[in-house]
């Protein structure tokens, strides 16, 4: 597969945390998700997670967005303690845009009108609101179906029209669940271009996990490893791959990027 991402970002001269996890834990039940969880993600990195299935990849989505609330441990967003936080002053106050692995957008919608649905709840200026618009659609390709109803897109489609509504709020940290699910060569190869324009065009930190380790890893700065409720690992692609821990718990010793 051919290098999507020209460079990665391996250190920052001042390295400024747009998410700290410190300690953090969380069970359902006698079942332990997360365990002492610790880890860094700086302004304007693109960072992917991976793990085997059911490891707390979207429990950490949930935990930052305030879905869900941390047994024990501390949550910083851009610096400030987010632990008392609901889920809406989160969005609003840390900038946090989300976007789901399934849904997000308005089924009997238009492109256009969901776009101006959520327009509408975050942006006051109605000239600013058109022109965000007109700017998304086209950025994103959907100058086409922009009088389609959403339930009629593509897969393709559907996905860079919930991050273009996602975008509307100019968040500084963007989540993406399973970004790649069920989607076809050509439109993961689209996909991984926009994520990694989101980085040098908007500045914005991403933080994307996916069950297709190789599209992940060619569009990324650095990954973590989930496993037994840790990190296991950390580092670039090139990194990560030779790890051995990496390679017993996810990757396997026979894992190549192409």
């Amino acid at each position: 597969m051919a290098i999507i991402k020209k460079f990665r970002i391996k250190s920052f001269k001042n390295k400024d945390e747009a998410i700290k996890f410190e300690n953090i834990s969380l069970s359902f039940g006698n079942r332990i998700i997360l365990d002492g969880l610790n880890f860094t993600i700086n302004q304007g990195e693109i960072i992917g997670l991976l793990g085997p299935n059911g490891v707390g990849k979207s429990t950490i989505f949930n935990l930052i967005t305030g879905f869900l609330k941390q047994d024990i441990g501390n949550i910083i967003i851009n610096k400030s303690l987010a632990n008392s936080f609901p889920i809406y002053m989160r969005s609003k106050n840390f900038g946090i845009g989300y976007v789901p692995q399934y849904g997000g957008y308005f089924h009997e919608l238009t492109t256009i009108e969901n776009l101006i649905a959520i327009s509408e709840i975050v942006i006051e200026n109605k000239e600013f609101r058109e022109s965000k618009i007109d700017y998304l659609i086209s950025k994103f390709e959907l100058n086409t179906v922009r009088n389609v109803k959403a339930k009629h897109l593509s897969g393709g489609q559907r996905k860079r029209l919930v991050i273009g509504i996602a975008l509307l709020s100019d968040p500084k940290i963007l989540l993406l669940d399973e970004p790649f699910a069920a989607l076809d060569v050509m439109t993961i190869r689209k996909l991984q271009n926009l994520i990694v324009n989101l980085q040098s065009e908007f500045k914005i930190t991403v933080l994307l996990c996916d069950h297709q380790a190789r599209d992940l890893l060619v569009c990324v700065d650095k990954a973590f490893i989930l496993n037994d409720c840790k990190i296991i690992a950390q580092g670039t692609p090139s990194e990560i791959i030779k790890d051995i821990d990496a390679q017993k718990a996810y990757f396997g010793e026979s894992f190549k990027m192409s």
